[in-house]
């Protein structure tokens, strides 16, 4: 990522477009950052646990420096916006989720099924362009009271460990060791466990 631009300019970069499901996850990121005090990460210092996978967890990982790659970035598929960020050293964290209905835009609803379904017209797209802008710089600029937060205890996970890769005795691909189910005394990656089960 360039250097002198701002958070928002990199999540938008490393997203590539600009939407309000990145603007929610950028503004809780935000505002659970600073109720913790921190920074980005710079290695494995933090953990976050999101709840969705939805365009907000790629600010997430703009804004905390916690990734999937880095084993500090861990996924629930619960469909909802919340996001929960800790400090390894303290294994205590802030709990952000979106309060219902605090984004609730029923007009910008409506120009986007119109739009989706192909209906729109010149007018209502402009409008719908107009309105989706506003909702961005509205939900960029939320207060804490469109969020619930709250400090929590979390058992975190140890830092990511290095294991050896051996050969699936089925497909031939390597997989990690510890990833490897024994199935009548052969070592299978989980997908052709799965096939056998």
């Amino acid at each position: 990522m360039c250097l002198g631009k701002s958070d928002w300019e990199k999540a938008f970069e490393f997203h590539g477009h600009i939407c309000p499901g990145l603007a929610i996850g950028f503004r809780a990121t935000q505002l659970a950052l600073h109720e913790l005090g921190a920074g980005r990460s710079i290695d494995e210092e933090m953990v976050a646990l999101v709840e969705n996978k939805a365009c907000g967890v790629d600010a997430l990982q703009v804004l905390t420096g916690c990734t999937f790659g880095k084993g500090n970035l861990f996924f629930h598929d619960y469909g909802k916006h919340v996001y929960t960020i800790a400090h390894r050293s303290e294994n205590r964290g802030v709990r952000i989720a979106v309060k219902y209905g605090a984004f609730d835009r029923p007009e910008l609803a409506r120009l986007r099924q119109l739009a989706a379904s192909g209906q729109a017209g010149p007018e209502e797209k402009r409008q719908l362009a107009k309105l989706q802008q506003e909702f961005i710089e509205n939900i960029l600029n939320a207060g804490r009271d469109c969020f619930d937060i709250s400090r929590v205890d979390l058992d975190l996970p140890p830092k990511a460990q290095i294991h050896q890769s051996i050969r699936c005795a089925s497909c031939g691909e390597a997989v990690m060791e510890t990833r490897t189910r024994n199935i009548n005394g052969k070592l299978l990656c989980i997908p052709c466990a799965e096939k056998l089960t």
